[in-house]
């Protein structure tokens, strides 16, 4: 773990930003079409520690972007060539554009100033979407990694953001994947190499040192 000081200079509200990977009702929601995955983010504490840290960026100024991964009900531009995404298809709950399914869950609050960035296709909210480029024109530098799954999507942009010359930290109690165990091993075995592991309590504690107080954000539901 990073120290105190570097994690402090790391965390710069100007030159970072959160984002919340598939973080949506349909994933992690009372409905989920993975419920399993759902009973563990809420279970561990991590889909709350995820609400936690949104509500501190926004206090702090840091920019807010929440990935969603969609469906189009015709299916088109739909990922084919896996057997996850073949699964996907058969599950009786589908995270079809406009539906409750894709919408940010509970207790995550969205303000107008969050960004959200909606993917049709693969397995990673950075690539082939406007992810890399919204970061950039943000000016960031240090992007927080949160949400679900450690099986698959987190890594994928844990990775993804690392190629694209970001510094990647990953609250290690903000993220969730099944069966419960795998997710220590992921980070300690594969996300540690790649990103600073760090806990949202370090994070929030960064975020509350004193600084120039900033006009609060406006929540909606998306």
């Amino acid at each position: 773990m990073p120290s105190t000081e570097e994690l402090v200079e790391l965390l710069d509200p100007a030159t970072t930003a959160l984002l919340t990977v598939e973080c949506q009702q349909g994933v992690v929601g009372e409905d989920s079409a993975l419920p399993e995955l759902a009973r563990e983010a809420r279970a561990s504490g991590a889909l709350a520690r995820v609400a936690r840290l949104v509500a501190g960026a926004h206090l702090a100024g840091v920019q807010v972007l929440h990935a969603v991964a969609e469906r189009r009900p015709d299916g088109r531009g739909a990922s084919h060539n896996a057997r996850l995404f073949r699964a996907a298809e058969r599950l009786p709950v589908q995270q079809l554009s406009g539906t409750r399914a894709v919408r940010i869950a509970d207790p995550i609050e969205v303000a107008e100033e969050d960004l959200v960035v909606r993917r049709l296709h693969g397995l990673s909210p950075m690539a082939g979407t406007d992810l890399d480029a919204l970061l950039r024109n943000l000016g960031c530098r240090t992007l927080i990694v949160s949400g679900v799954s450690a099986n698959v999507a987190v890594p994928n942009t844990v990775f993804d953001a690392v190629n694209r010359g970001y510094t990647v930290v990953v609250p290690s109690d903000a993220i969730a994947g099944v069966p419960a165990d795998y997710t220590p091993a992921v980070i300690r075995y594969t996300l540690a190499l790649v990103a600073t592991i760090t806990t949202t309590e370090d994070v929030m504690a960064c975020w509350a040192r004193p600084r120039r107080a900033a006009a609060g954000p406006r929540i909606r539901r998306v």
